[in-house]
């Protein structure tokens, strides 16, 4: 199955350019005119018709013509066409296009025959694209900020992956600098605690949470007492590494459980500590200073002091910077600190240079709200270790609102002062999460609600969508005696596609096929804007479509039930566009990393 196939809109969009381009040949329009910029896509208004193009507007400069003009001989080329019922100019140039009914029940057949490859795409071309989210620092648990960004990430990677893209799914582990040696301490204070000390209140600067318990006892088992006779600089190293080693391997725990596992988990300390093949230690932070400096991007200089900031909190002293302002940055850079260490961005330039070097011309970064000040600058230094080759794009997801029937939550038993990841998974289930946490566009502060997540109605989208779902596997299970279905799912998918489609004429009926319809190309456009909000958006949209028309099928209109028992035909064509419903609501729940129930309990 094409890609043209499968997109109705692509189809149309294809038969707009082939107008164009016949247009081309009889000499209205130039040979050099570019029918690239030509696009179809849903009105605004949907009374305007099923489909709209912008081919006049765009075109019309550039062929010497008024857009109105032009777009009078493009749609006299598109009413010839076999899929088009009625064409109409609107306003300065506009196109308006109603398809025939048959258009889309062609979809439909496409969408029933394509089970779990309906709008699946090529557009990605097998391009590599490194998604790298969560990224959180290894000092404790994920919290329930974290289990958004991991859920849109996840998403993004399942939506890249689906339409072509070569996608890795990476976790850049901040195993370096002060807030790691801060958990080793709190991890070796939890040692002395296993040994049989008593701790009292946890010491101002250390991290306060029992998590780290598990830790100072897997020490006392390793070493008894004789990492407490040893000076700091001999257990801290032991006891930093053993800390990273086992909250990472929590934070993974915990990612499984909603049902995420990424492909590299690359260390911010082999950076700087790495081997080559001899196994000679590696500076990459270092290496790309060098190249950086060599290539006229690093200086040694001064800063003018922060605006606003007192002066006492500003260190007036010549520095190693990075031209950022020369890739649009609004100030030049820090690379090292006054004690000679380099700052976490030379770490973060050195990181996506690796990304780049490994091949990876495309990067999406998905970021916590604290971090939108940091977009710039590190656009900056993409833009210079590719030499302009690669290109980042930074998804900062917005913070999170925990709240249980309108209150907020606060507290936590396992963490002490947040709410963790797996409470909340435990506590609601893994689908309320992950379709919820992208229930919201990333950029827009997110309230999720622990009762109503788990309410069974129209207001909690999860179950709306699920429900749609279930009660349509419902439908073919009812339907049993009154029509004969394969119970192989293609033989039946075959059987349904190949059924008269003709008996559909109800306006809801045909409103859902066109919802259907548009599938391939909200996954597209989902896809390319990096937005997965727009799939679950769509689904929404897609079962409260479906509800509609099954209740209408109630006791006064009892003609539009979708099971006919001395109508065999009638239901097999219902039953088809409940195929359609079932298998785009699975598809697109499967994206969001979503079950598709049979049935609801």
């Amino acid at each position: 199955m094409t890609e043209q196939t499968a997109n109705i809109f692509a189809t149309m969009l294809g038969r707009v350019r082939a107008a164009g381009e016949a247009l081309i040949a009889s000499h209205v329009l130039p040979e050099s005119i570019d029918l690239s910029r030509v696009i179809v896509e849903p009105p605004r208004d949907p009374s305007h018709g099923d489909m709209a193009t912008n081919a006049a507007m765009v075109l019309a400069k550039d062929a010497g013509r008024k857009p109105r003009e032009l777009a009078e001989l493009i749609a006299e080329r598109l009413r010839a066409d076999d899929m088009v019922e009625q064409v109409d100019v609107a306003g300065p140039g506009f196109i308006n296009l109603t398809l025939k009914s048959g258009a889309w029940m062609s979809a439909l057949r496409t969408a029933i025959l394509a089970g779990p490859d309906y709008g699946r795409s090529r557009i990605g071309d097998t391009r590599p694209v490194n998604v790298e989210y969560v990224s959180a620092n290894p000092t404790g648990p994920l919290h329930v900020g974290h289990t958004r960004g991991a859920v849109f990430g996840d998403a993004l990677a399942n939506l890249l992956a689906f339409t072509g893209f070569a996608v890795t799914r990476e976790y850049y582990i901040n195993d370096a600098g002060a807030q790691v040696d801060t958990l080793a301490r709190s991890a070796f204070l939890r040692y002395r605690e296993a040994l049989g000390e008593r701790i009292e209140a946890i010491p101002e600067g250390l991290y306060p949470g029992d998590y780290l318990k598990p830790v100072g006892a897997a020490l006392a088992r390793e070493f008894g007492p004789a990492l407490r006779e040893q000076p700091e600089t001999a257990w801290l190293p032991v006891a930093r590494a053993k800390a990273v080693d086992t909250m990472m391997a929590a934070i993974r725990d915990d990612l499984a459980a909603l049902n995420i596992r990424q492909d590299v988990f690359f260390s911010e300390r082999s950076l700087v500590e790495g081997a080559d093949a001899q196994g000679r230690r590696v500076d990459q932070v270092g290496e790309t200073i060098a190249q950086l400096r060599r290539e006229g991007h690093v200086y040694e200089g001064r800063l003018p002091p922060p605006k606003g900031a007192p002066v006492e909190d500003w260190e007036d002293r010549e520095q190693t910077l990075f031209r950022a302002t020369a890739f649009g940055d609004d100030v030049d850079r820090p690379l090292k600190k006054s004690d000679g260490s380099y700052t976490y961005f030379a770490s973060d330039i050195a990181y996506h240079k690796s990304k780049f070097d490994r091949g990876f011309g495309d990067m999406i970064d998905v970021w916590g709200a604290d971090h939108g000040g940091y977009v710039k600058r590190m656009n900056a230094a993409v833009k210079a270790v590719s030499h302009a080759q690669a290109s980042l794009d930074v998804k900062i997801v917005q913070l999170v609102r925990l709240l249980r029937a309108g209150e907020p939550v606060k507290m936590s038993k396992r963490a002490g002062d947040f709410i963790t990841l797996r409470e909340v998974v435990d506590e609601v289930g893994r689908d309320a999460v992950r379709f919820m946490m992208l229930y919201r566009k990333n950029d827009a502060t997110l309230d999720f609600d622990l009762a109503k997540v788990i309410e069974q109605s129209r207001d909690n989208p999860v179950f709306y969508v699920q429900y749609g779902h279930a009660r349509g596997q419902s439908v073919f299970r009812n339907a049993r005696g009154v029509v004969d279905l394969p119970e192989d799912a293609q033989a039946r998918a075959r059987v349904l596609a190949g059924t008269n489609l003709d008996l559909l004429t109800d306006a809801g009926e045909l409103a859902v096929m066109r919802k259907l319809a548009q599938f391939p190309r909200v996954v597209e456009a989902a896809a390319l804007s990096h937005e997965p909000h727009r799939i679950a958006f769509f689904l929404y949209e897609l079962a409260s479509e479906f509800h509609a028309q099954y209740s209408l099928g109630g006791i006064n209109s009892p003609h539009l039930r979708f099971i006919i028992s001395n109508d065999p035909n009638m239901t097999l064509a219902r039953l088809a566009l409940v195929a359609g419903v079932v298998n785009v609501l699975a598809v697109g729940l499967a994206l969001l990393g979503v079950d598709a129930p049979q049935e609801m309990r």
